[in-house]
């Protein structure tokens, strides 16, 4: 290689360097911008108990812990400082909403159910159309057949009965080792 062509290979790697360097500060703006269209995908975080207005309204005064403890769920917090207290508290953070935040308290009084003190509680359904927010709405279908359809189904073949099974052996081997 000559030493005209080295100059020439030398000035071409200061040539695209120098504007390599000079793209980087002349695009700095401009990726600000990118940016603003582009985001990062955030999950939504649900934590805690969801309580709904059906489950709130199924609890009468009297009622045991356990039957309590059928509707609601463990509770989130419970406390040896507040044995008779039970709080549930859930909390739904999706990207671009209002966090929500509820809480649920039930107190006892022994085992049995005094009170309840509840944020304002949406229904189920409530609860699962805010879940959907970002999809399109669509038919629901219907989940029950009619009488006429039952009858349309074809009848099951009966199986045949299930061969018994073999007798157990009346003795089973020694687990401890034999000779010993």
């Amino acid at each position: 290689m000559s030493d005209l062509q080295r100059r020439r290979v030398r000035l071409s790697l200061l040539l695209v360097a120098s504007a390599s360097l000079a793209a980087c500060g002349s695009l700095n703006g401009a990726s600000h911008n990118i940016a603003g269209w582009v985001t990062p995908y955030k999950m939504d975080i649900v934590q805690g108990n969801f309580v709904s207005k059906e489950q709130a309204a199924a609890l009468k005064p009297g009622m045991s812990r356990t039957q309590v403890r059928d509707i609601l769920g463990t509770p989130l917090l419970t406390s040896i400082f507040h044995a008779d207290r039970w709080d549930y508290v859930f909390t739904f953070k999706r990207q671009g909403l209002e966090p929500q935040a509820r809480k649920v308290t039930v107190f006892f009084k022994g085992d049995a159910l005094e009170r309840i003190e509840a944020d304002a509680l949406p229904t189920e359904a409530e609860f699962v159309a805010s879940l959907d927010s970002g999809r399109k709405a669509g038919t629901v279908p219907v989940l029950e057949m009619s009488e006429e359809s039952l009858k349309q189904l074809p009848v099951p073949a009966k199986s045949a009965e299930p061969k018994p099974l073999p007798p157990l052996p009346a003795s089973y081997p020694s687990l401890e080792p034999v000779g010993r």
